[in-house]
């Protein structure tokens, strides 16, 4: 909590020092948008096996920069291409092994203490983008589609049960590359997100009874963004 508190000081007094650049020198016709972003979001597994299900909240915090470049005069179209990290939990009953092979198997839900599956993204986002703004309006209306790709560069998972308990690292069978469609809507600085991955999660996954598991990421939540 101490460390979210930090960020969110950290990124409001950048907001207040950027804002004052941008005041002082409001005429000038070669703004740019939204530079900077943070999101939080709940994620949901969509296309679920039978039997499988989620358990609890699922989080994401995500954030990143994205370089805006206005494609028309009046500079409220634009297209953006950013670098960004996103770290994902997804709480469910498929209990995962990796060892020496990974062995997936779908679980009661009340067999167990805890259960889930965790991953660290490198994400590289391409937006279209449309808003209301001009260099003298801060307060503006936005839309931003695009697709976002992302490297899994670590991941981890927990299974704990009265019986046993087992934690793997760097998982075996997930797609390394994951990508998805997204889109951002919302009024000056409160905006709805959402991710809906078009591949997924998990590469050519299947359980000892051949239940093929080939569930998708969906990540609702808001995102904030800062010039």
């Amino acid at each position: 909590m101490k460390h979210c508190f930090f960020l969110v000081s950290f990124l409001l007094g950048l907001q207040t020092i950027l804002g004052q650049s941008i005041q002082s020198d409001a005429l000038d016709s070669m703004y740019r948008e939204d530079q900077l972003y943070v999101s939080v979001t709940y994620n949901a597994l969509v296309n679920l096996p039978n039997s499988m299900t989620q358990n609890s909240f699922s989080p994401g915090f995500h954030l990143g920069f994205i370089r805006d470049f206005p494609v028309n005069k009046a500079r409220n179209f634009a297209i953006g291409f950013g670098l960004g990290y996103s770290y994902n939990r997804f709480n469910q009953n498929l209990k995962i092994e990796t060892s020496p092979q990974p062995l997936y198997t779908i679980v009661d839900g009340g067999s167990f203490n805890k259960n889930n599956f965790s991953q660290h993204l490198i994400e590289f986002p391409l937006e279209f983008r449309w808003r209301t703004s001009t260099s003298e309006t801060y307060k503006f209306w936005r839309i931003y589609s695009g697709i976002k790709a992302g490297y899994v560069f670590a991941s981890k998972s927990i299974f704990d049960s009265t019986t046993e308990r087992i934690y793997s690292k760097n998982l075996k069978g997930l797609n390394a590359w994951q990508y998805g469609l997204t889109l951002s809507v919302g009024y000056n600085t409160w905006n709805g997100y959402i991710y809906y991955g078009l591949n997924p999660i998990f590469d050519k996954a299947s359980t000892a009874n051949n239940l093929s598991i080939e569930v998708n990421a969906l990540k609702i939540g808001l995102i904030f963004y800062i010039l």
